[in-house]
């Protein structure tokens, strides 16, 4: 597939399917097999810089080994195995050989366009000089350079075998280097969003990583003596893995790998429902708009029933498995707000959002707003704002939906899902289907 980053295909007609097509779930564009590798490989360099021998207690470099190691488990089956270079998504032939310094130095030009972008971004903003990102800010000093080195080869290798070379790259190269006259600002806007997209959220997965590899270096494992022990271990140690694979998938973005961004989140929406989830924008608006918590922990509302908090604990532990296992899935794929080809198998055959679903599910668990404290008038309230996150994560799902529906594999693996997935029953209610080919003014 010949695409630009800027290459938004019209949103793709379900009617121009045969009715085989809408019944067929397309392949996964991650093999089931890379979730258990990884998973693997993630565990191992985990027990080895828990010893402290190679790197003593200094996160950001464990962070780095461990990140290093899970991604070679990655790509040696995505490589090795898949064959995923061969892809015609990656937009690569390799029969081809078009070799052309002109074209890598302005793409190379386009690199350091985008990175000053998003330098610029951490320069102006106070947030990114705070003490909290100073785990980013080592990793950037030690990553970066090389990577700037290494740039000029890869780009001079994959631009020779590209069958569309003037990627979002060349043209953020032209426009940097002011020969507008070839300029597409549409591949300029998304390859500027694509980088603020990695700028923002890799800032805060590797941040998150480091945090919970320092909780790892000092936690005694001696403590692990009963089941609410294990419970906040795990818990915890979940949490850790996606926060890594997310980091991962931020980081090893290639084109080489078909793990590069296809195109970025389009809408302003996409993008307002997605960053109130996150910091520094949640902590405002879960504070001061959408406080539903009722100071009393789930925890504590079980302390003196325990068979009833067992079972509890147990649906919780489960429900933040299949979270993590929703990022595992992706391999070096996972990011938020773009399109780097879609998931199929996993718990993504069960659902089109899994992680939203089992979040959502956890919330009310954790939480528990329905439990009387106060007046029935505050116990009413605080399930009426734990509604209105719901219905943030449902607008995601949406938005997400449109974004990916201009995808025809996205719009076969939705049809497929309405009729086998777990919850097909919601296809029978408007509001519930969210696919973006029955949007109005979708069709041909």
């Amino acid at each position: 597939m010949n695409e630009r980053a800027a290459d938004l295909p019209p949103i793709a007609d379900p009617d121009a399917d045969s009715g085989r097509q809408r019944l067929s779930r397309p392949p996964s564009a991650t093999h089931g097999m890379v979730a258990g590798v990884s998973f693997l490989a993630f565990l191992s360099a985990v027990a080895f810089v828990r010893f402290r021998i190679p790197f003593g207690t200094n996160a950001v470099h464990s962070a780095i080994f461990i990140i290093a190691a899970t991604t070679m488990a990655i790509f040696l089956v995505d490589l090795g195995w898949q064959k995923v270079h061969r892809r015609t998504s990656t937009g690569l032939d390799f029969a081809q050989d078009d070799p052309s310094w002109s074209r890598t130095l302005t793409k190379f030009a386009g690199l350091l366009g985008s990175l000053g972008f998003v330098g610029v971004g951490y320069w102006v903003f106070p947030e990114y000089h705070e003490k909290s990102f100073a785990n980013y800010r080592e990793l950037l000093s030690l990553v970066v350079p090389p990577w700037i080195a290494l740039a000029i080869p890869y780009f001079f290798w994959i631009d020779r075998k590209m069958r569309e070379p003037k990627d979002g790259y060349w043209h953020m190269g032209k426009f940097v280097t002011l020969q507008w006259e070839d300029v597409d600002f549409r591949a300029v806007g998304q390859q500027l969003l694509g980088w603020l997209i990695k700028g923002y959220f890799l800032a805060l997965m590797f941040t998150y990583m480091c945090r919970d590899l320092n909780t790892l270096f000092e936690y005694d494992f001696d403590r692990l003596t009963g089941f609410k022990s294990y419970f906040t271990f795990l818990n915890f140690f979940l949490y850790f893995v996606d926060a890594t694979i997310a980091a991962l998938g931020y980081i090893m973005s290639f084109r080489l790998t078909d793990t590069h961004i296809r195109s970025a989140e389009p809408t302003m929406l996409g993008w307002v429902v997605t960053l109130a989830c996150y910091e520094p924008f949640w902590p405002l608006i879960g504070e001061h708009y959408l406080a539903f918590g009722t100071g009393y922990p789930w925890d504590a509302w079980l302390s003196h029933k325990p068979v009833l908090y067992g079972i509890w604990a147990t649906g919780l532990l489960s429900l933040m498995a299949i979270f993590a296992w929703t990022t595992v899935i992706f391999g070096a794929r996972f990011s938020n707000l773009t399109h780097r080809g879609i998931i199929t198998n996993g718990p993504y055959r069960l659902t089109k959002h899994p992680a939203y679903v089992v979040k959502n599910v956890g919330y009310w668990m954790f939480a528990v707003p329905f439990m009387p404290r106060g007046s029935p008038e505050e116990t009413l309230s605080r399930c009426l704002l734990l509604l209105g996150l719901n219905f943030i994560y449902l607008m995601r799902a949406k938005t997400e939906e449109w974004h990916l529906s201009r995808d025809p594999d996205y719009v076969r693996y939705a049809l497929w899902m309405e009729e086998h997935g777990m919850f097909r029953f919601l296809k029978y209610l408007p509001l519930l289907r969210l696919m973006a080919y029955r949007a109005p003014g979708t069709r041909a």
